[in-house]
């Protein structure tokens, strides 16, 4: 059903309904301070340690939140990996669900390392699906800053 949609969508409009939803998304969000108390981008939260991103995708029919290990050294890649490792039972407890763990993995011809939880079926261009969609981002986005409002720390050092 959802290759359906996808049909019925040039690019274009396509990319407009992704855009809306982002936007309905954000709007959604904005309301809910950070675990320091403090307004956040939620859609494009900044970690504040270089190379390391929460990134949030609803793509046709797949969609996905992750912790994105992308520095360009294998090495420092695949320390920041390792330190992630070591809050491995912490992120879990603060998610309420294990997520998968790739230390290194191509996407778009980059290699990553990457954290993540993903859901099938629901595409973001079915606007009856948004509910989904948010309901999938929202407590995992959160679980993410109040994860990271500690554990940060421990990346500082290794820039």
């Amino acid at each position: 059903m959802n290759s359906l949609f996808c049909m019925m969508f040039n690019r274009q409009e396509a990319s407009r309904v992704r855009q809306e939803f982002w936007t309905a998304f954000g709007k959604y969000m904005s309301p809910i301070l950070s675990s320091e108390g403090s307004k956040v981008n939620w859609i494009n939260y900044h970690t504040g340690v270089k190379d390391v991103y929460f990134r949030m995708d609803a793509s046709n029919g797949l969609t996905s939140i992750s912790i994105s290990i992308e520095h360009n050294d294998p090495g420092i890649r695949e320390l920041y990996f390792e330190q992630f490792l070591e809050f491995r039972t912490i992120l879990h407890a603060t998610l309420e669900e294990e997520w998968e763990w790739q230390q290194q993995v191509s996407i778009n011809g980059r290699d990553i390392g990457r954290i993540y939880k993903e859901i099938q079926g629901v595409s973001v261009l079915n606007k009856d699906q948004w509910p989904d969609l948010i309901s999938f981002f929202k407590p995992r986005i959160i679980g993410l800053d109040d994860f990271w409002e500690n554990a940060r720390f421990s990346f500082e050092g290794l820039r």
